[in-house]
């Protein structure tokens, strides 16, 4: 018997975000329409300044589209009341960001209870549930340690148990190994990987590191308000295309460089 369809668990539609400047509009998001799979592993990447935050915190509720609308599991996002939204952000969604905002008074254990707090767990009952969520990362050890003496990589790894922690459907994480080395990036997107693969949940990343494109089922490519979804066999080919034009981008800088080089 052939396995059912993946069921689309988000949905944009038509959406554009626009800022004024002065007497410029700015239009980092243009029309863009998607769909993403429950259970799938969503890359969004493309240059710098090109709308991926942007177009991030438009999925997850913090910024309304100009027009356009975002529906998750079959609710439209920007109709909620505002504490319906707050109540679908703190169950449904997990958050880790490249730069961590930690309550310094708090330990790792205490910091990682705080989305459990607005869900209305006693201390005791959130304590025991986020010793799981840090059991899951590798780091109950750091429990009573306080994540700002915690190096980069094991902030990042708080961070994961801190998303985790309400067992939400949907991860979201915007560049959370841009500041990190190769080691400690790779463990993080394990991690994600990980939460998909073992625990079914739905992963939003963006991020600038092109070695982490063939994880995805999708790829959100943005660029110039434009926004193009590659699916499964499109990936392999995205990637040879983007590795093979930042091979020919490093020849040509060197040859600039070097006016004698020859290929």
């Amino acid at each position: 018997m052939a396995d059912a369809p993946a069921r689309v668990v988000i949905k944009a539609d038509n959406i554009t975000q626009q800022f004024q400047v002065g007497d410029e509009t700015i239009t980092p998001i243009r029309s863009a329409t998607f769909e993403l799979l429950e259970n799938s592993f969503n890359i969004i990447y493309g240059p710098s300044g090109s709308g991926k935050s942007t177009l991030l915190n438009i999925l997850t509720g913090l910024q309304r589209p100009t027009s356009g609308t975002v529906t998750f599991d079959g609710h439209e996002v920007y109709n909620l009341a505002s504490d319906e939204l707050a109540f679908f952000r703190a169950t449904r969604l997990g958050i880790v960001y490249q730069t961590n905002y930690w309550v310094n008074s708090l330990n790792c254990i205490e910091n990682v209870s705080i989305p459990l707090f607005f869900l209305g767990y006693s201390r005791q009952r959130a304590a025991e549930v986020a010793e799981f969520a840090l059991d899951q990362v590798e780091m109950s050890a750091f429990a009573k340690k306080y994540p700002v003496l915690l190096s980069g990589g094991e902030q990042q790894r708080i961070a994961m148990a801190r998303a985790l922690v309400s067992s939400p459907l949907f991860i979201v994480a915007d560049e959370p190994t841009g500041s990190l080395d190769s080691v400690n990036g790779d463990k993080i997107m394990n991690l994600l990987r990980t939460a998909q693969q073992q625990n079914r949940r739905t992963i939003i990343l963006v991020t600038h590191n092109m070695e982490y494109l063939p994880f995805a089922d999708h790829l959100l490519h943005i660029e110039d308000g434009q926004v193009q979804q590659l699916q499964h066999d499109s990936i392999q080919k995205a990637t040879d295309e983007l590795f093979e034009q930042m091979r020919r981008r490093v020849y040509r800088l060197n040859t600039i460089k070097n006016p004698g080089t020859v290929q």
